[in-house]
C-alpha cells in the first residue's frame, strides 16, 4: 500500500480537507396522510484528518441538490478548502456551477481577493477507483448498512428521517479513537467529538424501547428504537475491528497491564463505552495472556477474557485505521 497522503497527516480544523460520497436510496414517506414513498439520499462527508462524520439528506442525485446540501454543511462545519470525491455527474456538475459562480464573481474587483480564499479545490479520484476513496466508503458502509437494517420497511417522514441522521451522526463521532494519557487512573478517550464541540458526544438518558412492539411506538420511540438498533448492531461490529488479530499461525503483540480498553458489553445505551484499564495479566504455559483483571473507573475490579476486550492504541505507537 502507498502512504498516507500529506492531506491525511497534515494537522488542521475538522473538516478543512474533507471527502464527500452519495449513498441510498433510502425511502421516506411522502406525507402524514400518504404513505407513497419517495427517494432520497445521504450525503456523508468525512473529515481527511480527525475522521469526523457529517450526514445531509438529500432529496435526489442533482447537482443543485447536492450544492443545497454542500452549502448546509458549510453553515454548520465551516469553509472546506480541499473536497474529494469520486466522479459521479453529480459532482462534477456541481464544481462546474461553483466554478461559475466565481468567474461571474471575479468580473468585479472588490471580489478578487476574497474569492482567493474563499474557493473550493474539488480533486476527484481516478475512475473506476473507489479504493483511493476508502476513508469515505468506510462512512457510507456504516451509515447505510445499519441504517436501513434499523429502518425495518418503516417509512418516516423528512422532519424524523433528518432527525435520525443526526443522531445516527453522533453516534458514529462518539467512537474513541485512542488514549489522552498513558496514566492507570484516567480513562478519558480521544474521540471525533472532540475535534468538534471540545468534549465528547453525549446524550439525555433514555428508557429502551427495543422490546417494545412497534405499533405501541409513538413517533419520537420510534426514531428512538432505531438509533438503539442502530447503535446495538454498529457497536457490535465496530469494537471487534480494533482488535489486532492475525492468522493464528503468528504470534501477536499481548496485551500488558496499564493498557486502556473498550470492555464489550452488552444492553449498554447509546453513546456509553465502558473504558477499563488492564491491572493484572495472566498468561497461559506458553507465555500468550488470555485472561487479565481490569478496573473501571469507578475502581471496580473484574476478571474478563482478553477477547471481550479491545485495545485501544497508545500516543507511541501507530493505529491502523479501522472501519466506522
Amino acid at each position: 500500500m502507498a502512504p498516507l497522503p500529506s492531506v491525511r497527516v497534515t494537522r488542521c480544523r475538522a473538516f478543512e480537507n474533507a471527502g464527500v460520497d452519495l449513498c441510498g436510496p433510502i425511502n421516506i414517506r411522502s406525507g402524514l396522510r400518504k404513505v407513497t414513498p419517495l427517494k432520497h439520499y445521504i450525503a456523508t462527508f468525512v473529515c481527511m484528518v480527525t475522521r469526523a462524520i457529517h450526514l445531509e439528506l438529500v432529496r435526489d442525485l442533482s447537482s443543485d441538490a447536492f450544492i443545497s446540501a454542500l452549502f448546509r454543511f458549510i453553515a454548520r462545519r465551516g469553509q472546506c478548502l480541499k473536497l474529494y470525491s469520486d466522479n459521479g455527474t453529480n459532482f462534477i456538475g456541481a464544481k462546474k456551477i461553483l466554478l461559475s459562480w466565481a468567474s461571474n464573481l471575479t468580473k468585479e474587483s472588490k471580489f478578487n481577493d476574497q474569492l482567493s480564499e474563499l474557493g473550493i479545490e474539488w480533486q476527484f479520484i481516478p475512475p473506476s477507483a473507489p479504493h483511493f476513496g476508502g476513508l469515505w466508503e468506510s462512512a457510507v458502509k456504516s451509515a447505510k448498512q445499519h441504517l436501513v437494517k434499523s429502518s425495518n420497511g418503516a417509512l418516516l417522514t423528512y422532519e424524523e428521517t433528518s432527525t435520525l441522521l443526526c443522531r445516527i451522526e453522533a453516534v458514529l463521532n462518539s467512537r474513541p479513537l485512542t488514549a489522552t494519557s498513558s496514566d492507570p487512573s484516567d480513562f478519558n478517550v480521544l474521540t471525533p467529538g472532540h475535534f468538534l464541540i471540545g468534549c465528547p458526544l453525549t446524550s439525555p438518558p433514555e428508557p429502551n424501547v427495543l422490546n417494545v412492539p412497534e405499533n405501541r411506538l409513538r413517533k419520537f420511540q420510534l426514531i428512538q428504537a432505531r438509533v438503539q438498533y442502530f447503535w446495538k448492531r454498529w457497536s457490535s461490529e465496530y469494537l471487534p475491528q480494533l482488535q489486532r488479530r492475525g492468522r493464528w499461525t503468528s504470534n501477536s503483540e499481548n496485551i500488558s497491564v496499564g493498557d486502556l480498553a473498550i470492555l464489550k458489553q452488552d444492553n449498554i445505551p447509546p453513546f456509553q463505552w465502558q473504558m477499563v484499564r488492564v491491572v493484572k495479566v495472566c498468561p497461559g504455559a506458553d507465555g500468550v495472556v488470555r485472561v487479565v483483571t481490569v478496573r473501571n473507573a469507578v475502581g471496580a475490579e473484574y476478571v474478563r477474557p482478553v477477547r471481550k476486550l479491545a485495545r485501544l492504541p497508545n500516543q507511541d505507537e501507530d493505529g491502523e485505521d479501522a472501519d466506522y
